[in-house]
């Protein structure tokens, strides 16, 4: 079980809003990361003349110890990242469907917007033309700009703050791996766990038996776009507030 959640932080505060990609921006249902398993047990296989089935354990073990199946290839085998990153993910988008509520619920969102993920660039492009968020976002934090040091690795956060000129304090982030959101809510961030759905990884498996949210979640959600819809309506309401109060303040004045 998790450690107790203490007090929510809230949303108020936050100029920049940072996403995950893979099974937060899109449901997971749409399975991408079976396309990509496969691609990847394929080129592992291939490269190290193995079975298909141990080339699927080289990857599962991979995957859960260094946080992606590339970090321990590059690691333990000197693997050239981009002829992986680029035969992994050329796959089949056209399960991901439009979404065009999301676009709405993340444009009405103040502040800059941003992609970080583990995959590549390439990757996040394609999957953001398919559901309509093409001119949504402020960046794409990827990989290759991580210099191939992947989440949940404290230093990718950190290069990730640098680049865009991000305070944490400032900032809140989504993601649908619990342990990707360790460290945003060490750095000051806001988290919100975008739970959907279950896979086979241990993290997800977790959340099932959970009664109580960990102290480094603060918010959790099974469906990001009606999680984002009242914030953004909150925070133009606020804004608006503000104004109004401002020009009745300059009419008084002028009376």
């Amino acid at each position: 079980m998790p450690e107790a959640q203490t007090e929510a932080r809230g949303f108020d505060h936050v100029e920049a809003w940072i996403f995950d990609l893979d099974n937060t921006l899109y449901p997971a249902d749409c399975n991408l990361f079976a396309e990509i398993d496969t691609r990847m047990g394929t080129f592992i296989a291939d490269r190290f003349g193995i079975s298909l089935d141990a080339a699927q354990r080289m990857r599962k073990a991979y995957y859960y110890e260094y946080g992606t199946t590339l970090a321990g290839l590059m690691q333990r085998h000197q693997i050239c990242p981009d002829s992986f990153l680029d035969y992994v993910h050329d796959i089949d988008l056209s399960v991901v469907a439009p979404a065009p509520e999301l676009v709405r619920a993340i444009a009405d969102l103040p502040g800059r917007k941003f992609i970080f993920t583990n995959g590549s660039r390439q990757h996040a492009e394609g999957v953001m033309t398919r559901l309509g968020l093409e001119a949504s976002f402020d960046g794409i934090f990827d990989i290759r700009s991580a210099d191939f040091v992947p989440k949940p690795e404290p230093d990718c956060y950190q290069r990730f703050l640098r680049t865009h000129g991000i305070a944490g304090s400032e900032a809140a982030m989504f993601d649908d791996l619990p342990q990707n959101l360790r460290e945003p809510h060490a750095l000051g961030m806001t988290t919100v766990l975008v739970a959907c759905a279950p896979t086979d990884h241990p993290d997800h498996q977790s959340i099932s038996g959970w009664t109580t949210l960990p102290s480094y979640i603060d918010h959790r959600t099974e469906a990001l776009t009606p999680f984002l819809e009242p914030l953004g309506a909150s925070r133009r309401h606020s804004r608006g507030g503000s104004a109004e109060r401002v020009l009745a303040v300059c009419g008084a004045s002028q009376d």
